[in-house]
């Protein structure tokens, strides 16, 4: 009996023995798009408010109103669209959340050996640890939102949390919308009526203003006898780029109320109960505006200094002696229809042998066969408008990629077709280096 009991007892203790090993470890899940969990792919983080399905279009003027002779005879523009993903804070990648470098540093674990530790006091205190684990003592975590500065341990709610910033300094120059397309409203605007220093005109500046930089500002002049909300296309356009925009109750073509407003905007931004209250870059100022307000945008970069450059629209000096009186360290640009009823100022002011400024005249060719015979006098501010936006965006942003665009022998401004309308650009320039 002693002997059976023995060998019972041998026998159990030899299960017991084999089965004393480490615990089975299994591999962490991939998702399909073979990154790790917590990461999103660049499918995952598009935000589909920015789709181009979403896109408005810029309201433009219809035939009727094109034919018309009468400078700004039609009504407002477009709606703002969704705030841009650079707004959001959004990665748009795998390679945008923190940490990783490249899909080689999240690589699925080769072996059992390689998983992450089922406890916390595993998990490297710094992302200086996690790259290329040398062994399972610095294994990697189940994904880079893991992993925090000190020892916590926390999984962000939402996937705006694990957007980290790639530098500590402080971005450079004025702040311009991420998207970069300028046929396209950018970001969620706000639209102020009844404002500005005689309350008469329109202040508009993205809903999210920038903590980091600041904004430069655009001053627009309607055309003579025409109420500034008839361009709320454009106004509406230039603020969803990140430009924040005043609007002229009127445009008397001496540069009387463009310097009115910008002072008028000194003020905000001094003022601690403005929205805009230290938000201006007040040497950043660009002037534009439609037939007299191109007059007034001329008159303004000749005599304020705060202005860089001017963009007339449908316009030109009546004695072609305007541009000629522009600074070299300043720019202006001259837009006019192949019928319109600017087009010899506009071609006299740029042609004036004493222009030695960095200039450009801009033709809108091929237009609606309406009563005009093609793009008249409301040309540049409705159809034209995208011309406008990206000069401000180079001029004011310091986009220099967009110079192959007006100067040269051929580019999207000098001779390509004018997105989203019939007809093409024809442009010629001088004085650029």
């Amino acid at each position: 009996m002693k002997s059976k009991i023995l060998k019972y007892m041998i026998v159990a203790s030899s299960l017991a023995f084999m089965n004393c090993g480490d615990d089975a470890l299994t591999a962490p899940n991939i998702n399909q798009n073979g990154g790790l969990p917590g990461i999103a792919s660049s499918s995952d983080a598009a935000n589909p408010a920015l789709s181009s399905a979403s896109v408005n279009p810029n309201g433009p003027w219809d035939d009727s109103c094109l034919a018309s002779s009468l400078p700004d005879a039609c009504g407002p523009g477009t709606n703002p669209l969704p705030t841009s993903s650079a707004d959001a804070q959004i990665p748009t990648s795998s390679a945008d959340v923190a940490n990783p470098a490249s899909s080689a540093d999240v690589a699925t674990p080769a072996s059992s050996a390689d998983v992450t530790p089922a406890s916390s006091a595993a998990v490297p205190a710094s992302s200086a640890e996690v790259a290329n684990p040398a062994s399972s003592e610095t294994a990697k975590p189940t994904s880079s939102a893991s992993v925090k500065s000190s020892s916590s341990v926390e999984t962000p709610k939402s996937s705006a949390e694990t957007a980290v910033s790639s530098s500590s300094e402080a971005p450079k120059g004025i702040f311009l919308a991420s998207g970069k397309e300028e046929e396209k409203d950018q970001m969620q605007v706000e639209y102020k009526t009844r404002t500005g220093w005689d309350g008469g005109g329109i202040l508009s500046y993205p809903k999210q203003l920038s903590s980091t930089q600041k904004h430069g500002i655009v001053v627009w002049g309607p055309g003579g006898g025409t109420e500034p909300g008839a361009y709320e296309g454009m106004i509406r356009r230039l603020a969803s780029h990140g430009f924040v925009v005043i609007a002229l109750k009127e445009s008397p073509g001496d540069a009387s109320q463009a310097i009115k407003a910008l002072d008028w905007l000194d003020k905000q931004n001094k003022d601690q109960n403005s929205p805009l209250f230290g938000k201006l870059d007040m040497n950043t100022v660009g002037c534009s505006g439609h037939s007299m307000g191109g007059l007034e945008s001329e008159q303004a970069v000749i005599k304020d200094k705060r202005v860089l450059t001017a963009f007339l629209n449908n316009s030109g000096d009546w004695n072609g002696a305007g541009a000629n009186k522009v600074a070299t360290d300043r720019t202006i640009a001259i837009l006019f229809g192949e019928v319109g009823m600017e087009k010899d100022n506009a071609k006299n002011d740029y042609n004036n042998a004493g222009v030695k400024a960095p200039a450009c005249l801009i033709e809108m060719t091929g237009g609606p066969r309406n009563s005009e015979g093609g793009y008249g006098h409301g040309s540049g501010s409705w159809d034209g408008m995208a011309a406008t936006i990206s000069w401000m965006r180079w001029h004011l942003g310091g986009e220099d990629f967009r110079k192959a665009d007006f100067v040269g022998s051929s580019g999207k401004y000098i001779d390509g077709n004018i997105i989203g309308k019939q007809g093409k650009w024809k442009t010629q320039c001088k004085n650029f280096k």
